[in-house]
């Protein structure tokens, strides 16, 4: 079992940064591919930016030039940087491993 938890969310106001971290427990965590997908209310949960095990990207059309998913084996961590947000990126953010292990989420609000 990979625990997977997130930390980093907040309230911030449009155009603001945020970082976000993902930490995995296991002896493994180079060789998964990570996740960040969030969840608005009302909405389904969407992805966001993933990272596979050798570094390749992928970003949603929504945040591509604006977040950052980078991570650290060393740490057993994955984060995501969040530059120029905007109101419509309200959501809960969570992290996922391997596409099998979640996270319990993180808060992001967005507002003046």
């Amino acid at each position: 079992q990979v625990q997977v938890v997130e930390s980093g969310g907040g309230l911030v106001q449009p155009g603001g940064s945020l970082r976000l971290s993902c930490a995995a427990s296991g002896s493994f965590f180079s060789m998964y591919t990570i996740g960040w997908y969030r969840q608005a209310p009302g909405k389904r949960r969407e992805s966001v930016a993933t990272i596979s095990s050798t570094g390749t990207t992928t970003y949603a059309a929504a945040v591509k030039g604006r977040f950052s998913i980078f991570r650290d084996n060393a740490k057993n961590t994955v984060y995501l940087q969040m530059n120029s947000l905007k109101p419509e990126d309200t959501a809960v953010y969570y992290c996922n491993a391997e596409g099998r292990w979640w996270g319990q989420g993180t808060q992001i609000s967005v507002s003046s």
